[in-house]
């Protein structure tokens, strides 16, 4: 679509909207579901190995699925993909909501996984294709918004919906949307490129998904058996050869599934690891902040998942302002403004660590989240940036797959240093779990000064493309 063809219009807007609710209610699904888990392993008589793969099943067909969003969009139109993703998630959704026994509800799950899998690249690529350049930053932090707000209400949703309803209910709540998305989708996708038909690389696409898989359950069994247990070690080691071997056929595809060499463009690298930091901080703060207010403050498990919710709120309403900003002004203000927030948020977590209230946690979060709207949709914007036209779709592809591994292992890491601690001193569980913390937030703020050094590669640092 040339540059004089793209505009804003009714179309535009809808399209989005429908690739976002998708979006949005995997991400609240996902996160709502995580306050059921002991309702679910009292109603179907399961331990708590069984119940995560609500969780950790549905991420691992994110990071299978995600991969192979570059190659659909090039295959199939956007109208088709995108009615084959909400009828996927409806019938997921429907599956979950009925389930007389666990398999059929982790079987809805997983469906459901796939039809995010698809719609979740599709909203950054419709943006990406069909919005004017200047104008591209405020529509990034749209796209973003409709995402960041998920977090902030799954957990406080699932809270009162299983407390008043039952969990069922956070299933039948979402089948009003997902038909207004269909409806939406239906009427306003529109096909801008020529699809093609390119030839699927089965055995390129298999070793990433071997070494995806591998990745997850790593990440799932390290917060169980330790970093250093013999099993966590050889499926990390099969992981990244599977990747590596990934990493050296494409290169040499005259067709890859992934266009790898939007690696060689140094903006873009760092771009997509200063995004990656961000969300691997994100995740581990969305554990511990919950975590430490119910272990160490005492609180009620209502009032600990929301102590995220005005940070989340913040930090979305901020999005669309810093993707403006980044339209005026460039990316390095906000950015750096962003990044900046980050780092003095997690320095006052670490620094309270010992006496950390829920007033602190408020503000503290309400920091960072100001940070995370600043930085990370305009991170995306600015790398994306940084590659020609034909190479945006498998940009988005590499931001967010590696963003759904960036969170699994910033959930495992972080759970893994708690439970260490936790263990040393299980006389006194509350120390324990303060101390578990503060080790935590230590990391936490060293990854986030790295986040700034890449950051400031981005800007200050040798600008090669490809």
């Amino acid at each position: 679509m040339k540059e004089s063809e793209k505009r804003i219009d009714v179309k535009l807007v809808l399209s989005i909207l429908a690739a976002g609710i998708m979006s949005f209610s995997g991400v609240v699904v996902e996160t709502a579901m995580n306050v059921t888990f002991p309702t679910l392993m009292d109603e179907f008589g399961i331990g708590t190995s069984t119940v995560q793969w609500i969780t950790t099943g549905y991420l691992l067909v994110l990071a299978i699925i995600i991969p192979a969003s570059s190659y659909l969009k090039k295959r199939f139109k956007m109208k088709s993909l995108f009615i084959t993703a909400v009828c996927l998630f409806i019938l997921g959704t429907v599956m979950a909501a009925v389930a007389p026994v666990f398999p059929v509800l982790l079987g809805g799950r997983l469906i459901q996984g796939v039809g995010t899998g698809i719609a979740l690249p599709m909203m950054f690529n419709i943006v990406l294709e069909q919005v004017p350049e200047d104008r591209l930053g405020l529509m990034m932090g749209i796209a973003s918004l409709i995402t960041a707000m998920a977090p902030a209400v799954g957990p406080s949703l699932g809270g009162v919906i299983v407390s008043w309803f039952g969990w069922r209910m956070i299933f039948v709540v979402l089948l009003p949307l997902l038909i207004l998305s269909f409806l939406f989708g239906v009427t306003s996708m529109r096909q801008v490129t020529e699809t093609s038909r390119i030839s699927f690389q089965i055995v390129d696409y298999l070793m990433l998904a071997v070494g995806f898989a591998c990745f997850i359950f790593t990440t799932s069994m390290a917060s169980e058996s330790g970093w250093t247990s013999v099993r966590v070690i050889v499926l990390f080691l099969v992981s990244i050869l599977a990747i590596v071997l990934f990493y050296r056929r494409s290169i040499h595809s005259e067709a890859p599934l992934i266009d790898v060499k939007v690696f060689r463009c140094l903006p873009f690298s760092l771009s997509v690891v200063t995004l990656l930091l961000i969300q691997f901080i994100c995740l581990g703060l969305g554990y511990l902040i919950p975590n430490y207010s119910q272990i160490v403050s005492g609180e009620e498990a209502f009032v600990a998942g929301c102590l995220l919710l005005p940070g989340c709120i913040l930090g979305a309403c901020i999005a669309p302002v810093s993707g403006r900003l980044l339209d005026r002004f460039g990316a390095k203000r906000p950015i750096l403004i962003g990044v900046t927030a980050i780092i003095i948020s997690l320095l006052c977590f670490s620094v309270f660590a010992a006496g950390l209230t829920t007033v602190l946690f408020i503000i503290f979060y309400l920091i960072f989240a100001f940070g995370q709207g600043f930085s990370s949709g305009n991170s995306m914007t600015n790398g994306l940036r940084q590659l020609p036209a034909e190479l945006n779709a498998d940009g988005n592809t590499v931001f967010n797959t590696l963003q759904q591994l960036a969170g699994a292992i910033g959930t495992s890491v972080i759970t893994t240093i708690v439970a260490s601690a936790q263990t040393a001193r299980p006389d006194d569980m509350a120390l324990a779990t303060m101390e578990g913390s503060r080790n935590a937030f230590y990391l936490l703020a060293v990854l986030a000064v790295a986040a700034m050094c890449c950051a400031c590669g981005v800007f200050f640092g040798k600008k090669s493309r490809i």
